[in-house]
């Protein structure tokens, strides 16, 4: 295990180097996304629109943050992840279409995020729920967002970070998935307690 910090954008050389374990820091662009963003996104790329933000290299923050504007500009309050196994059924296309490196959320993904981030050079990584003003901390400023419409938790707000983690990776990009393998050592364990 090793703590890492590293800068947007990020290579696939960079991505595929972090291990299941390791503590990642990102400074530079985050960009959240919620389910609706995830499908609006995925519904342009199909009909061939361009999608307002670009991803690619980037950090995609699964959270719907709580921002507020002053003096014309954007600040965010709080940051927390929301839980991104809902985003799982989406993530695989995502990935392929938009290249992000570092996903970042809460509770963990399954297996086609796992699929994606091997094939594509990717990690997930896990942030403390409850941690939101922490969170909000590490946050620079509020470069612009996007899709406003769709309210402001499900907006693509494209933000300036500093150091902003701990991020524990839990899917690296071998495919490997630290939640699954907790799941089948309960699972082990569990049936050796019941027998």
């Amino acid at each position: 295990m090793v703590t890492l910090k590293l800068k947007t954008p990020i290579s696939e050389e960079e991505i595929r180097k972090i291990k299941i374990g390791d503590i990642l820091y990102i400074s530079g662009t985050a960009i959240t996304a919620r389910d609706e963003a995830h499908m609006r996104a995925l519904e342009f790329h199909e009909e061939g629109k361009k999608v307002p933000v670009d991803f690619k290299e980037n950090a995609l923050y699964h959270c719907g943050p709580l921002v507020t504007k002053k003096n014309d500009k954007w600040e965010v309050v709080v940051a927390g992840p929301t839980t991104s196994i809902r985003m799982e059924i989406l993530e695989y296309d995502f990935i392929e279409k938009f290249g992000p490196r570092v996903i970042i959320g809460k509770g963990g993904m399954g297996n086609n995020t796992a699929k994606a981030a091997k094939e594509f050079g990717a990690v997930y990584c896990d942030y403390t729920g409850g941690a939101a003003v922490l969170a909000a901390k590490a946050i620079e400023e509020v470069e612009k967002v996007e899709w406003l419409d769709l309210g402001m938790p499900e907006a693509l707000w494209v933000l300036r970070v500093n150091e902003f983690g701990p991020l524990v990776v839990t899917i690296d990009s071998t495919g490997k998935n630290l939640h699954e393998d907790l799941t089948q050592e309960i699972e082990k364990r569990k049936s050796k307690i019941l027998s």
